[in-house]
């Protein structure tokens, strides 16, 4: 399973190393801030998300133990990752996918962002991560994630006038329409936590 976990997290970080330098090539040839590239990099809840995921399955490859390494490795920090990660995807697939045909190195980085790190960590929950740990106060917790990062959007958007995500784009959409977005969006992801909770109850050793 170690060699799994290497090649997962290998992924996810060509994913994320493909999809800088795509972003600092562009501003680079437009002649625009490479500091303001990176920023911009990060203010992605796919790249977040995937540098968390890799993050983790990094440390799981970690023999020397450490506060970060727990941090990270607790179940109900990888389990809220899971979710996030999954969400991305779906995300992606159902609202994004249809409005753009990426080539290229965008085309890889896409299918590894999107499609290949969500399934590959979500076997790596369901192989590595110990069971029954997760209770439905975790639920509350992890939606913290989600709502900081469309609060934030929502402020950078408004102070550059540009947002990362079209369904949370309210100079086209209107916030009441945005607000319906994000809400359907926080829904599945709510449907997605309980549906891992239930999972890690089911999944959970005999004796806990």
């Amino acid at each position: 399973m170690k060699r799994f976990v290497a090649a997962a997290a290998l992924a996810g970080w060509v994913g994320l190393a493909i999809q800088q330098y795509l972003i600092f090539y562009s501003r680079w040839e437009s002649g625009a801030s490479l500091l303001g590239g990176l920023i911009n990099f990060f203010s992605f809840f796919t790249v977040l998300t995937n540098t968390l995921a890799v993050v983790v399955l990094s440390y799981a490859l970690v023999n020397k133990d450490c506060a970060a390494k727990r941090f990270f490795l607790a179940p109900s920090i990888s389990s809220g990752i899971a979710v996030s990660i999954v969400v991305v995807s779906l995300a992606y697939n159902l609202l994004l996918r249809h409005l753009w045909q990426p080539e290229g190195f965008q085309f890889v980085a896409d299918e590894l962002l999107h499609d290949v790190m969500p399934l590959l960590f979500f076997i790596y929950w369901w192989r590595c991560v110990p069971k029954g740990h997760l209770r439905v106060k975790h639920i509350g917790l992890w939606m913290i994630y989600p709502v900081m990062y469309f609060a934030y959007a929502l402020l950078r958007g408004d102070w550059l006038g540009q947002y990362q995500y079209p369904f949370i784009d309210v100079g086209t959409l209107g916030y009441p329409q945005v607000f319906i977005n994000a809400g359907g969006i926080l829904a599945g992801f709510v449907g997605g936590a309980v549906t891992l909770v239930g999972l890690d109850r089911l999944l959970r050793a005999p004796n806990r």
